[in-house]
């Protein structure tokens, strides 16, 4: 798969989460075998304030390829803000016109920019100019089924010179509720000539099969899934290739994944910044497994990284 002049090895990318994906996750899922992966969203006001979170966000050092997304709601800014992502040594800006959360949305921004498809391709257009990187987009169904679809967004964009969409198959007021709707991954494909992205309720290597089977669409996009589960993109790869499926990992390679997550976390944060996030990903890592249960609060509580590696090796 191509993304503009970016060529994929496979047709599995990682989908940008708030409060995952950062480099820790997304070096994990480039090891397995993920084709893409996407930065957490940055604001473009941010960063042009030069906010210091917002900066470290931006490490993509090592990477490649690698999709930094952007949202905003001002052409203007967004066009700017994608100049300094260049600049960081992006391979592939994205525009997040899905994200649902009220703080975004409340701003015009996200999901909101599906309501009004002219300003959405001005976005993307105002970006196009700016920067020589392919310009691709996520968005969802619609925001509701009252207002214009991903069909009508996607025209929008595309004409505009996205070079790739990525489509949720909700509408924003289902938040992650229900079952997304793949048939709108479908119409997308069917509407535009740049590749589409499907992302939505993929949890198995079997449903990304299905998804590119169901859809037409041309890569498969993972997101909840793998939260705790980076090997789903190994086993979405392996199953896509050969129809056959990869054995899930023991418990002995989740709490060694687990830790060798920690680790990195460290490396690229400060300590008590890399134990507060590695508390939910413990809790994904070693769910099911013996103790885990009984040990949920301790994690939940942990304070430092000792006690959180320590915690982590008595699940098994």
């Amino acid at each position: 798969m191509r993304v503009g002049p970016v060529v994929l090895e496979n047709p599995v990318v990682a989908a940008p989460m708030a409060g995952i994906t950062d480099k820790a996750f997304r070096l994990l899922a480039r090891e397995m075998d993920c084709a893409l992966a996407f930065t957490e969203m940055i604001s473009a006001q941010a960063l042009l304030f030069g906010s210091r979170k917002t900066l470290e966000m931006l490490d993509i050092e090592g990477e490649s390829p690698v999709a930094v997304q952007l949202f905003g709601s001002r052409p203007g800014d967004l066009a700017r803000a994608a100049r300094l992502v260049a600049a960081a040594g992006a391979d592939i800006i994205d525009l997040n016109m899905g994200c649902p959360t009220p703080k975004i949305v409340k701003n015009g921004e996200g999901a909101a920019l599906m309501r009004d498809p002219r300003l959405a391709g001005e976005i993307v257009a105002a970006v196009v100019d700016a920067v020589t990187l392919p310009v691709t987009v996520k968005m969802r169904r619609g925001w509701d089924a009252d207002s214009p679809d991903a069909v009508e967004v996607a025209y929008a964009v595309v004409d505009a010179g996205a070079s790739a969409v990525m489509v949720h198959g909700r509408y924003r007021s289902e938040f992650y509720s229900g079952r997304a709707d793949w048939g709108v991954i479908r119409a997308v494909k069917e509407a535009v000539d740049v590749p589409v992205i499907g992302n939505g309720d993929v949890w198995t290597a079997p449903d990304a099969r299905r998804m590119l089977d169901e859809t037409g669409c041309d890569g498969v996009m993972i997101g909840r899934a793998a939260r705790g589960n980076p090997w789903i993109f190994r086993e979405a790869v392996h199953y896509l290739a050969t129809g056959g499926q990869l054995p899930p990992p023991s418990g002995a390679e989740r709490v060694a994944m687990a830790l060798r997550h920690l680790d990195l976390l460290v490396r690229y944060k400060d300590e008590d910044t890399a134990v507060l996030q590695m508390r939910k990903h413990a809790s994904w890592y070693t769910r099911g497994l013996p103790h885990a249960a009984r040990l949920r609060e301790r994690l939940q509580r942990a304070d430092t990284v000792a006690e959180l590696r320590t915690l982590i090796q008595m699940v098994l």
